[in-house]
């Protein structure tokens, strides 16, 4: 076989360059040998070796200017493919790992570990709901305590949620950079410390000022609380775990109307020094309410951190991104405020490029469908539940003021007062030698009256004029009948009457217990609601429960339009909040299952941050049309809840959805 190998390669006269041992070519024809002379002529002379003779003017050769573009050209094109491959294949190994983790969770099941970070995270949920209500208890007595006026209680209700929406977004950020345990423990600490301080301050710009940053603080919770529970979850019974999840914030509404009614009309509970500093009951409902918040905050120490997000911050790591040299060199050297100020600046962009992300093509559509839906859920929920409480306080009123009773040209002598007055008009009348000894006056109106030679001696009173009255020879000894309740009145020869000094409480209100009883029954009526949500979550979807939920509520506002007595409107407002429940716990379901690890707090920060910008306008446009008509409330609140019901049914379902 050698042999014939050899043979055949001699014979192949195709083949050249061969050299048999004697030296010369065996070739044989003349072409090869006139070939052969052109080779001698012109060795040394390659053309590879041929001078261009503009090589020495530094003139490079056509011919390199033209590889070296497609050199370039071709190294720009190896480039964008490395990155497309190396991007593809980041996102197979995302979708890889998450059906690992999914597989691990559903190994491990759903045990006592998962129930224990359920309470604890329950509890920063309820601090949540507490911190909505709060402000709304306190009102009736702090507008006394502080003497507030209308445009600065109507402050002090919208700077609580203010603080929140700036806190949704910041916080839901920076939980997926630094981690949802981290961001969640500085975030409950900081709305702790405030709340604190509220309850303790005097000036109504300071205790404004606390509550807006107690409202950032709390304003974390709701969206790290979701997204790090749904990551503990397997995907079969995530929807049910996350709605009884949810339960904790009616739960915190609860806790809130039950802690105001046994604290706050009880004003003993508390101590003065003075005139000029006064902690009343109110001021111990504020610390009481703290409680769940310092509760949470001490269990968050016994938890770890989320596993995905771990996961996913290490993946981000080997991610091929060039590396700002600058930046590195920064926060490692320089002085102690130079590395701070980098590290945050790196942080903050790092937040905003994550915020952008979510505006990108792959999540543009379903952010944007989503907004829409929590903004007009919020418009109306929020806007209806500030107004139905002053609905019934305005029927209540106009009940109340139908009721009064008219007295006139009487004549009374050496009377002596020591009763309650109520809801009573005096006019044309004489009090003559009469004593007012330890009496409470409410709502009660004296005009062209007479007082010759009285005695107001400890009296209380509340919403009480003097109108054009004359008072001759009286006394007024240790009472709150200040100058401002006096108008165009004459006095002779009677004793001074004391200036207004700081702000001084009224006796108890029905109307608060009113206040109570309504938010207390409104929370209540939700349960219904959470336990029918969780237990049709995932088996009807999330879609669904969204749509028919938000059509049920606009149907209930309707007939609110029947709603003409304040029995009647504590009836529908228990129906509005059961039914529309469901479609809040479904949409904070599916906004943690429509976005990856990396980007789910921050969507969720994103989309209650603008929650709560609707809530600030529903307050602010539906409590301005009380007393004045039903038709612009009832018709904005059904047509969102219509609106964005229907806009929901086009988000994708996430019921079988992987977390990524």
């Amino acid at each position: 076989m050698n042999q014939v190998s050899e043979d055949y390669r001699y014979q192949d006269s195709s083949y050249e360059g061969y050299a048999p041992s004697d030296g010369y070519y065996h070739g044989g024809n003349e072409p090869a040998q006139e070939e052969d002379a052109q080779s001698d002529a012109t060795e040394g002379h390659d053309e590879d070796d041929e001078v261009y003779e503009g090589e020495y003017q530094g003139i490079p050769h056509p011919d390199d200017i033209k590889g070296k573009q497609k050199k370039k050209a071709a190294g720009v094109a190896d480039d964008y493919r490395d990155h497309a491959d190396l991007m593809a294949q980041r996102m197979e190994d995302e979708e890889q790992l998450a059906h690992q983790y999914e597989n691990i969770i559903e190994e491990c099941g759903h045990g006592r570990f998962q129930w224990t970070l359920f309470f604890v995270l329950g509890l920063a949920l309820m601090a949540d709901g507490i911190e909505v209500f709060v402000v709304g208890f306190v009102l009736p007595s702090a507008e006394k305590d502080m003497c507030l006026s209308s445009s600065n209680k109507g402050m002090l209700g919208l700077i609580v949620y203010l603080g929140m929406m700036v806190g949704a977004v910041m916080w839901g950020g920076l939980a997926d950079k630094l981690g949802r345990r981290k961001c969640l423990i500085i975030s409950l600490a900081i709305n702790a410390a405030f709340v604190f301080l509220s309850s303790f301050t005097q000036g109504y710009g300071f205790f404004l000022f606390c509550r807006l940053i107690s409202g950032f603080g709390i304003g974390g919770s709701l969206p790290i609380v979701f997204a790090y529970f749904s990551e503990f979850l397997s995907r079969e019974k995530r929807g049910e775990h996350l709605s009884w999840l949810c339960m904790f914030w009616m739960v915190g509404g609860i806790y809130a109307s039950a802690m105001a009614w046994s604290i706050i009309p009880h004003y003993g509970w508390g101590f003065s020094m003075g005139t000029k500093y006064q902690f009343h009951s109110w001021r111990v409902f504020v610390l009481v309410c703290v409680l769940p918040c310092i509760a949470s905050l001490i269990a968050l120490k016994f938890m770890p951190e989320s596993p995905r997000a771990t996961v996913s911050n290490v993946a981000h790591i080997k991610t091929p991104k060039q590396i700002d040299e600058f930046i590195e060199i920064q926060s490692s050297t320089g002085t102690w405020y130079q590395r701070w100020l980098v590290r945050f600046t790196t942080t903050f962009k790092q937040v905003w490029d994550n915020v952008l992300c979510c505006l990108t093509a792959q999540y543009r559509m379903n952010t944007l469908i989503l907004a829409v839906v929590w903004f007009t859920m919020a418009l109306s929920y929020y806007g209806l539940i500030v107004w139905f409480p002053d609905m019934i306080r305005y029927f209540q009123d106009e009940t109340y003021k139908s009721k009064v009773a008219h007295f006139t040209n009487n004549k009374i002598l050496n009377a002596t007062f020591n009763f309650t007055l109520q809801n009573q008009i005096y006019r044309n009348m004489e009090y003559i030698n009469d004593k007012f000894i330890k009496i409470k006056l409410k709502h009660v109106l004296f005009e062209d009256v007479l007082f010759d030679n009285c005695f107001f001696i400890d009296v209380t009173s509340t919403e009480t004029y003097f109108k054009n009255c004359t008072f001759e020879y009286t006394i007024f000894n240790n009472t709150d009948l200040y100058k401002h309740k006096f108008i165009d009145c004459k006095f002779l020869n009677c004793s001074e009457l004391e200036e207004e000094e700081g702000c001084h409480l009224d006796f108890e209100e029905d109307n608060d217990f009113l206040i109570y009883l309504v938010s207390f029954l409104g929370s209540l009526s939700v349960l219904p609601g959470n336990i029918v949500s969780a237990l049709l979550m995932d088996k009807i979807g999330r879609i669904r429960m969204i749509g028919g939920s938000m059509l049920i509520s606009a149907v209930c506002c309707f007939f609110l339009f029947f709603g003409n007595s304040d029995s009647a409107m504590i009836g529908w407002q228990c129906l509005f909040c059961g039914a529309s429940i469901a479609a809040w716990n479904a949409l904070d379901v599916i906004t943690v299952e429509l976005y990856p690890t990396d980007k789910r707090a921050t969507a969720f920060g994103i989309l209650n941050g603008l929650c709560k910008f609707g809530a600030i306008l529903g307050n602010s446009i539906f409590a301005s049309f009380v007393g004045i008509t039903k038709v612009v409330p009832i018709l904005l609140a059904s047509s969102a809840l219509v609106g964005g019901g229907l806009l929901a049914l086009r988000l994708p379902e996430t019921r079988e959805q992987v977390l990524m």
